[in-house]
């Protein structure tokens, strides 16, 4: 059985069996809403995994599912060497996002990366440690920043709540996921002129660690015809 994992509750999944079913493939959920059990309908061979948007990179790299929709940003900082461990089929047109970096709008001297550079190391110079940026996208962020050349800073862990750590005293500075801005600005942050480290959706990726049959070659090949999506050479 061909195992595709998709979000399992919010927006998120509700535009996701919208796609699907644009396309003539039926994703429902059966059982109690807790159960986080679904079906597919309209094509054979296919199962459903409801799962959290955090949880299916993992999964798609262990191949524990075949296909999987979730964020742009959770699989390139979840997984390292992302293109080894997956391949983007398709991008779905919703779930935008940017990922940026942002500062304190009262820092009226800080406007780019080199400024945050220059502002980082005269912090550590005051206080004694590294200016500290708040974040859940460790991986990306370290990237992005080690690529522009900023390096006296100190990444702490974030999970919820990441514009608020600069007002609780718990971080200068964030890096964290955006639609409109509006949260950022209303927690008197603002977003570095040249601090966009991703832009962000909802995208189909096929594992390239998952185990493969016959049956299962043959219901790939039927569900990237209905979708229409390209397959990897050798799928």
């Amino acid at each position: 059985m061909l195992k595709l994992g998709v979000p399992s509750k919010g927006r998120l999944m509700e535009q996701c069996f919208g796609w699907f079913a644009e396309r003539g493939v039926t994703l429902r959920r059966t059982g109690a809403e807790r159960e986080y059990a679904g079906a597919v309908e309209g094509i054979a061979g296919v199962g459903l995994v409801l799962l959290s948007a955090a949880e299916i990179p993992r999964e798609l790299a262990a191949g524990r599912i075949h296909l999987g929709v979730t964020g742009t940003d959770l699989v390139r900082d979840t997984l390292a060497d992302w293109r080894d461990q997956v391949a983007e089929l398709a991008a779905l047109g919703f779930g935008h996002a940017d990922l940026v970096i942002a500062v304190p709008a009262a820092w009226v001297d800080v406007d780019t990366l080199d400024d945050l550079d220059a502002a980082a190391a005269a912090f550590r110079r005051a206080h004694g440690f590294r200016l500290r940026i708040a974040t859940k996208y460790h991986r990306l962020v370290r990237e992005f920043l080690r690529e522009h050349g900023v390096a006296d800073y100190q990444l702490v862990d974030s999970q919820g709540a990441t514009e608020g750590t600069v007002k609780n005293l718990t971080a200068e500075a964030v890096a964290d996921i955006t639609s409109s801005g509006e949260t950022l600005r209303a927690n008197h942050l603002k977003v570095l002129a040249d601090g966009l480290v991703l832009q962000s959706q909802a995208q189909l990726y096929l594992s390239r660690a998952a185990d493969l049959g016959a049956g299962d070659r043959a219901a790939l090949a039927d569900l990237a015809g209905r979708l229409g999506v390209a397959l990897p050479d050798g799928m």
